[in-house]
This record gives structure tokens, C-alpha cells and sequence, in this order.
């Protein structure tokens, strides 16, 4: 699975699985870059073929609706959709 990476401060093991037209994970990569979060992010939807088989099948493993945003912590936590006052509170 190829990630994009974005640089910042380290806090954790960021993955952001998102959509290239989707307003709240623009407002999520924003919010993240904001508060200087390191983080890697796949835009789901410019997948395709096994590529997208394996980034669905790990998005999947956390989210089992598929539904974005979704980012997920150090393989142990995750928030799904845009919430601000969660991300701050993890990130801020």
C-alpha cells in the first residue's frame, strides 16, 4: 500500500485513509497539518486494482462501513469522520 506522507511532529503512527473529493477529510488533513501532525494518508478513490484490494482490505480492519475520513493511531486506535474535538484532544 503506497502512502503519502506529510511532514510534522511526530506523534504516533498517523494513517489517514481518505477521498480525493471529500470535504471532511480535506477538513481533516487540514486540521492535522494545523496541529503539525505527521501522517500518512492514501486516497482511496485514486486506487486501483490489487492496490485498492489491499488498501480496502486494511481500511476495512478498522472501519467495516468504509466510510471516510478515517484515520487510525499506532495500529490501536481510530477515529472515523471528522471529529475536531477528538483529533484535538489526541493531537492537540
Amino acid at each position: 500500500m503506497k502512502l503519502e506522507h506529510v511532514d510534522g511532529e511526530n506523534k504516533g503512527d498517523v494513517v489517514l485513509f481518505a477521498l480525493s473529493t471529500c470535504q471532511w477529510c480535506k477538513k481533516t488533513r487540514m486540521l492535522l497539518e494545523e496541529l503539525n501532525v505527521e501522517y500518512n494518508y492514501v486516497y482511496v478513490d485514486l486506487t486501483q486494482g490489487d492496490e485498492r484490494d489491499e488498501v480496502v482490505s486494511e481500511l476495512e480492519k478498522w472501519n467495516k462501513d468504509l466510510s471516510f475520513p478515517t484515520i487510525v493511531i499506532n495500529n490501536d486506535k481510530v477515529i472515523i469522520g471528522f471529529d475536531e474535538d477528538q483529533i484535538k484532544e489526541i493531537f492537540g
